[in-house]
């Protein structure tokens, strides 16, 4: 099915409903997904990363930009269908790698999205690149009550990075939901960045446990790419304190041999979601819905790696040669569920 026909069978579908559904427990999809260098083309001066601009190495230009607003869009719309058939744009999409505001602008007012009236929380952050995490939410499922940038950078490690970004706020049926969006730094430095990634992960867990103490009954989404797997140390044995934390980090739930991420043929789980353990033992109204993560990784998201004999991402551009693919990452996802109390 071609992307167009796609998105209009996709906006038909979302329209329609059922008694049957309104009976159906409430169902809140929350994506997380790397976009991959969602820059617009205009040369900013206050930004390094001056690749993409028309005259720039990776020659970025209008168009190419507007075909990534376009693929970002068909992205989102397919990973609001359900297991039953049922579509449901997600409530809430934690980004990372984002430009700036005027990007989540038109990606919310000049694709396919301005139907169901996407808004965004976005701060700028000290990041070198100029890339930030951001939000996208629904307003009528979701309403933030309370935004805030988590600044994790410091300058006596020579560390400048993208902030946390922590967005509070209250679902339609008047749940507290809140969302931390990461994007950790890459282990590019060896001890060095080790250093710094560790450091970014006893802020968040500090984040984290404090939110938790604040709000027990909440249910805390906790998102991110975390340029490592679920096992490596600053993840188990910081955010997770070797078992020992209250929260559960669903990708090491995961099938072997699958993952967010591909490199030389491998795949991994970069891409994270962790949530409290009261949302999967009944004791949150929100829950996650099979106590699991889920990754979205449809066939038009994945081309063939013809050395190491796998299918990989679809990327926007490969070294320097544009692709006009979607992401080196692919989105992973979460549904909660509530039961709704039927009228008598």
């Amino acid at each position: 099915m071609c992307g167009t026909c796609f998105l209009t069978f996709f906006f038909l579908a979302s329209n329609e409903t059922t008694g049957q559904e309104l009976h159906k427990p409430a169902l809140y999809r929350l994506i997380f997904w790397n976009v991959e260098n969602l820059f617009d083309t205009k040369n900013d001066s206050c930004k390094n990363d001056d690749a993409f601009t028309p005259s720039g190495d990776n020659h970025w230009t209008q168009r190419r930009y507007r075909q990534k607003l376009t693929n970002i869009c068909r992205v989102l719309a397919a990973a609001g269908e359900q297991d039953d058939g049922h579509v449901e744009m997600p409530i809430a999409v934690g980004l990372a790698e984002v430009e700036n505001d005027r990007v989540l602008h038109d990606l919310c007012r000049g694709t396919a999205l301005r139907r169901f009236s996407y808004m965004y929380v976005h701060y700028e952050s000290p990041d070198k690149r100029g890339i930030d995490n951001a939000l996208l939410y629904r307003p009528d499922c979701f309403t933030p009550f309370f935004t805030q940038a988590v600044n994790v950078s410091d300058s006596t490690i020579d560390l400048s990075t993208r902030d946390i970004l922590l967005v509070e706020g209250k679902t339609r049926d008047g749940d507290t939901l809140i969302l931390l969006i990461n994007h950790f730094p890459s282990k590019l430095g060896g001890a060095t960045a080790d250093r710094k990634r560790d450091h970014i992960a006893q802020k968040l867990q500090y984040v984290m446990d404090t939110l938790l103490r604040c709000h027990p009954h909440a249910a805390i989404v906790v998102m991110g790419d975390f340029n490592a797997s679920p096992d490596e140390p600053e993840i188990a044995r910081t955010l997770m304190q070797n078992g020992k934390s209250d929260f559960v980090n669903l990708m090491s739930r995961m099938e072997r041999g699958t993952g967010s991420h591909n490199y030389q043929g491998k795949w991994s789980y970069l891409d994270q979601i962790l949530v409290p353990a009261a949302m999967l033992c009944g004791r949150c109204s929100l829950q996650v819905n099979e106590g699991a993560a889920r990754l979205f990784a449809p066939d038009f998201m994945l081309v063939d790696d013809e050395r190491h004999l796998v299918r990989k991402p679809f990327r926007t551009y490969l070294a320097m040669k544009y692709q006009g693919g979607f992401s080196d990452h692919l989105p992973v996802y979460i549904d909660l569920v509530r039961q709704r109390q039927e009228k008598p």
